[in-house]
């Protein structure tokens, strides 16, 4: 594993014309919803600081700054290795800028603002499964959090022998992994989203994959192997990697597990 550190970038932005969690708790940013005592990104934010290997901190939204005038949050402000950088409606474009603006930065480790539940033990599995790609995504498998936490409702993607969660956490490890910001970039534009991944991916490869007929790792070492790059997914033990904050329901279910493990 690289020992040399790395870079978080933390999304903390929300959609254009305002987030449906802010409303419900009456705040104008996703950001700073408190849960359990705190705004979800101080959370996040103090679980990156507290870490030797994090080089960088980098806070990416639409009025980034704002965010740091919480009484809460304001201690990111004074921590020399936070910078803050305002984003437009594609969170894609400004993760890519970013990174093109700081090349010797890599690699990066990018997460949300609203993965409170994030802790070491996550990324020190991540960053070891992650080694040596150029890019990287982790996941929780379905049964490792239905036998945490049956009944959970999560977006299942399915493979053969398996079905995943995204855990809202990537690995750009080198300067390859804008070719799949890039594709990410040129889907998000497009209104038939199913045709432009079909485009960028290849129909055999997506029939492949919707078809049930490729594993999670077969899939991503495809993909990889069209980009010209080293893809890699990274399966997570820890059920709580893949529970976020969208909804009500997932910040009633964060702040009973943040209360027991203080417990």
């Amino acid at each position: 594993m690289d020992n040399r550190g790395f870079t978080a970038i933390i999304l903390a932005g929300q959609r254009p014309g305002g987030d449906p969690l802010a409303e419900h708790f009456g705040q104008p940013f996703k950001a700073l919803i408190d849960v359990a005592g705190q705004p979800m990104l101080a959370w996040v934010g103090s679980t990156l600081a507290a870490r030797g290997d994090v080089r960088r901190i980098v806070i990416l939204a639409q009025q980034a700054d704002a965010l740091l005038d919480h009484p809460a949050t304001a201690w990111l402000r004074d921590e020399a290795r936070v910078t803050v950088r305002d984003c437009g409606d594609s969170i894609v474009e400004a993760i890519a800028a970013t990174i093109r603006a700081m090349p010797q930065a890599y690699p990066f480790l990018l997460t949300t603002a609203d993965n409170v539940l994030l802790d070491d033990a996550m990324i020190d599995r991540f960053r070891v499964g992650a080694d040596g790609a150029d890019i990287a995504v982790a996941l929780v498998e379905r049964r490792v959090l239905e036998a945490a936490y049956p009944g959970n409702r999560r977006t299942w993607l399915p493979f053969r022998g398996g079905q995943y969660s995204g855990a809202n956490l990537f690995w750009l490890g080198s300067p390859e992994a804008l070719k799949v910001l890039a594709i990410w970039r040129g889907v998000e534009q497009q209104r038939k989203k199913a045709r432009a991944v079909l485009g960028a991916f290849g129909i055999g490869l997506s029939l492949m994959i919707a078809a049930r007929l490729l594993t999670l790792r077969q899939a991503i070492e495809r993909v990889g192997r069209r980009l010209g790059i080293r893809a890699k997914a990274v399966l997570l033990p820890q059920a709580e990697a893949c529970i976020d904050v969208d909804k009500p329901s997932d910040h009633a279910m964060v702040e009973s597990i943040l209360r027991a493990r203080r417990q």
